[in-house]
């Protein structure tokens, strides 16, 4: 599966199991930092914003 892996991450991970995260951050910085934050924005939004508007729009005309 390591296919479908962008190569910066592969990057990253190599430097992890290297030295750790302070060594990544080290290295990277507020690369790491923006990247973390974007993924947990885009995971939090889908999970209680866009699923639960869905599921009400959907429901909305069974009462």
């Amino acid at each position: 599966m390591s296919i479908y892996r962008p190569k910066f991450i592969n990057e990253w991970r190599d430097i992890r199991r290297e030295g750790g995260y302070k060594l990544l951050l080290k290295k990277k910085g507020w690369q790491v930092i923006v990247a973390f934050f974007l993924f947990y924005l885009i995971r939090d939004s889908i999970v209680y914003i866009i699923i639960p508007y869905l599921g009400y729009t959907s429901l909305r005309g069974c009462f």
